[in-house]
């Protein structure tokens, strides 16, 4: 008598299969994710998150975790009684904040990270960009329009920094050494000042400088979406400047895509932008045919 497979049983076969070609191409390839927004006060999504980093490893690839902490950071300074000052959506980090900034970022959330981690079968090493002399940082400077002079003016936000240098030893000893880094977007600057890391800039500058096969910015929305609300599935380096120019893409989003076209013109083959909301939205992204968000690649 003819044996009856239960038909999920044969989709779930059927989606290993279509793994396939993706899990050769990329075996032994790094891949590097920044991990932020809703996503990570959530524990299931956090769950599932960790399982996803685990299977990646257990699967031959590289997998390197940018973490952010903005919303914990904000928390925290409240408890505390210090007061947040914010200019263009940039909070402006003085001494004291910096100090509370690195103790979020670099323990509670980095360390609760690599516990997710062992939670789910991988072997997780939190460090930050000081750690073996990752990351160099220098200060960020930025300028305002005055909306009623148009007298443009330089802000200072205190201790906030961008990579300048990337030493990936450390990361490349981890990953050879089966473990998955974890990293806070932290970093000394040669002034001997630490400095706060935007995490999508920290993970656009770890990617490039590991030639990284993609960089995945985890996001609260489904990734670029067109006028009608439509999906962009990919886009090049001049698709994103034509949807800059005719306003499709605008706020927190540009800085975002700008992360990802200098990620991929500095190195890394290609950049994606999902939802982190959604349970496994990275094996979703990597291992079908259809994915689940908007892949970026030069041209």
């Amino acid at each position: 008598m003819a044996h009856t497979l239960d038909p999920a049983m044969l989709a779930k076969a059927e989606t290993l299969v279509e793994a396939l070609p993706y899990l050769q191409r990329y075996a032994g390839r790094t891949f590097v994710v920044k991990y932020g927004g809703h996503a990570m006060g959530d524990p299931d999504l956090a769950t599932n998150f960790a399982e996803d980093v685990v299977l990646l490893k257990a699967c031959g690839i590289n997998p390197v975790v940018v973490h952010g902490g903005g919303p914990q950071i904000g928390a925290m300074l409240k408890k505390l009684g210090v007061e947040s000052r914010f200019v263009d959506g940039l909070r402006v980090t003085d001494k004291e904040t910096a100090q509370v900034a690195e103790m979020v970022l670099s323990g509670a959330i980095n360390k609760e990270l690599v516990g997710w981690i062992a939670g789910a079968g991988g072997k997780a090493l939190g460090i930050s960009g000081k750690d073996g002399g990752m990351v160099t940082a220098t200060k960020v400077s930025r300028t305002s329009r005055d909306p009623d002079s148009q007298i443009e003016s330089v802000v200072d936000l205190g201790f906030v920094g961008e990579p300048t240098t990337v030493d990936t030893a450390i990361l490349t000893t981890a990953c050879e050494a089966g473990m998955i880094p974890v990293i806070a977007p932290i970093a000394p600057g040669k002034d001997g000042a630490t400095y706060n890391i935007n995490a999508d800039t920290m993970a656009g500058a770890v990617a490039a400088a590991l030639g990284a096969a993609r960089l995945f910015l985890l996001t609260d929305v489904a990734g670029v979406l067109d006028q009608d609300g439509q999906l962009l599935t990919d886009l090049t380096p001049a698709d994103i400047d034509g949807l800059k120019a005719d306003g499709t893409i605008t706020g927190g989003m540009i800085p975002k895509l700008e992360t990802c076209v200098h990620a991929v013109e500095a190195g890394c083959e290609a950049a994606v932008v999902l939802d982190g909301r959604v349970p496994h939205a990275m094996l979703l992204e990597f291992f079908t045919s259809r994915g689940a968000g908007t892949l970026i690649r030069k041209g």
